[in-house]
């Protein structure tokens, strides 16, 4: 892959630039395995000598530091090659959804003023429909177009420098681009590494199949992968059978997943389970709840207990996880990781009196790996005492560890009571004939608003709206009962198994 050789960052270890992660793993583990993509293993010796010559191409290109290059690429090694290639030039990463239309990529390119985009064959096809109207992207590359010699800039950006703007939507409107410096991204992965024990050692193999685009993937599975200087197994696209194989041929000890992933392989073969997962360590879950039977099911079959977790995309992402309690608790994301506080506050911004039997507030967090706010001016980013609304509902139960009810902005008001989404879809998870579902508020004369829920049955079942309602009433008040109740073959989900409210509202649902 060349002979190109990143220097160490001043003092020896310390970690300024997020590309320094691949600086110090060659240092540290220069011979050992970096990525497994199919038949290629490159060393990290041999990667980080690759970075150094992308990073030489970007510069000699004429793409200044702190420009942003958008990075528009599946999971192959061309992705960890050249998201680390542009960070040691100096240049701030834009990671862009595979799957966007054009209109989509034109928002993302357009507001963040990208000067490049580096995609593959499909990625240049839809970037051509709009290529006209970005006046300022002066370069289109495919990664192959990089491979000529380049002397990789001096390592001049880091610490509050931004290093990755991500688009994130939020709960409306048009996507936002979070701002995170080379500092909050690398004090998330210091602070996952302090978590005992820690998600990734040195002698890891991770699975890196979800999306590296997304802020989970890309610093919780290619960061903490790079941070402790593991191996990661690159995955384009999620196959239950054909990840439990690869998992087990290659010995991962690390998951970096999302409930979908964990819901599916619960109904797997259990031998086929057992195989895939022998070797598997810890197992995570992020970006949305975990149902109960599939956590308990994996964990009766392969004896691994999965760990679940809530962040940001602002946060970089991780804020609590039931690691850091060292056990899988059912219906919890955990407890801070070291590093972050944690607040519940009321509607009037006031941290909620948990001494007087409050325990349910909206959850505020502060921490070196909060975002700056977003591009391009920082606008909504933490409060002038670092605190940061995440407009998430959540509540600590007796020993400290944290529930999520829902995001505040989803709350039904019926007759003036709250109800969460999130609480009312978990009753009716529970029911047998459900496979998934979506709740939401419809307007109401009487209650100016009802609950609706959109329900997408399982295959062989074939449950009745008012057994559902009756289902929800022998667990929920009637309020928080459903009125009625539509049925889907499929709900709108984002790549990390999230359901889209968004694209909901634009089916005529809410």
């Amino acid at each position: 892959m060349g002979q190109h050789t990143a220097v160490l960052p001043p003092g020896g270890s310390a970690l300024h630039n997020l590309a320094d992660l691949v600086t110090r793993a060659a240092a540290r583990h220069g011979s050992g395995c970096a990525f497994v993509v199919g038949a290629e293993r490159p060393t990290w010796a041999d990667f980080d000598a690759a970075v150094s010559q992308r990073a030489g191409v970007l510069a000699g290109l004429g793409l200044l530091p702190g420009e942003r290059v958008a990075l528009m690429l599946p999971n192959t090694l061309d992705f960890p090659l050249h998201y680390f290639a542009a960070l040691r030039a100096g240049l701030v990463v834009v990671p862009v959804n595979t799957g966007y239309t054009a209109p989509e990529l034109r928002h993302v390119l357009g507001d963040s003023g990208a000067a490049a985009l580096i995609t593959d064959d499909a990625g240049s096809r839809t970037v051509a429909a709009i290529r006209a109207e970005l006046t300022e992207l002066r370069h289109v590359l495919s990664p192959d177009a990089l491979t000529t010699d380049g002397d990789a800039p001096p390592p001049g950006r880091g610490g509050e420098d931004l290093a990755v703007l991500i688009y994130t939507s939020g709960t409306s409107g048009r996507p936002k681009g979070a701002m995170l410096s080379h500092r909050a991204m690398l004090a998330n992965l210091e602070q996952l590494g302090a978590i005992e024990p820690a998600p990734v050692t040195e002698r890891d193999i991770v699975l890196l199949v979800l999306p590296l685009f997304h802020i989970y993937g890309l610093n919780v599975g290619l960061g903490m992968q790079a941070w402790a200087g593991a191996t990661g197994v690159l995955v384009e696209r999620f196959d239950p059978q054909g990840c439990l194989r690869l998992m087990s041929a290659e010995r991962v000890s690390t998951l970096v997943g999302v409930p979908p992933m964990y819901v599916v392989w619960s109904r797997a073969d259990p031998e086929d389970l057992r195989r895939g997962f022998a070797d598997v360590r810890v197992a995570l879950s992020g970006a949305a709840p975990l149902p109960v039977g599939a956590l308990a099911a994996i964990r009766d079959v392969t004896g691994v207990g999965v760990y679940e977790g809530y962040g940001l995309t602002e946060t970089a992402p991780v804020l609590t996880s039931t690691l850091v309690g060292g056990r899988s608790k059912p219906g919890s994301i955990g407890r801070p990781v070291p590093g972050v506080e944690l607040a519940l506050w009321d509607d009037d911004g006031q941290p909620v009196d948990l001494d007087d039997g409050e325990d349910t507030g909206q959850i505020a967090v502060r921490g070196p790996n909060v975002f700056a706010g977003y591009w391009p001016d920082g606008h909504d980013g933490p409060d002038s005492d670092g605190w940061l609304a995440t407009g998430d509902i959540g509540f600590l139960d007796d020993e400290g560890d944290l529930h999520l009810i829902d995001r505040r902005g989803d709350l039904i008001l019926v007759s003036g009571f709250n109800v969460y989404p999130q609480e009312v879809e978990a009753v009716l998870l529970a029911h047998p004939g459900v496979r998934d579902v979506a709740v939401v508020g419809t307007p109401d004369e009487l209650t100016g608003e009802a609950v609706r829920a959109i329900v997408v049955p399982e295959p062989a079942a074939d449950p009745s709206a008012d057994e559902l309602i009756e289902h929800s009433r022998r667990s929920l008040a009637r309020f928080k009962c459903p009125s009625a109740v539509t049925f889907v073959p499929a709900l709108p989900h984002s790549v990390t198994g999230k359901v889209s409210r968004s694209r909901l509202r634009e089916m005529g649902f809410g």
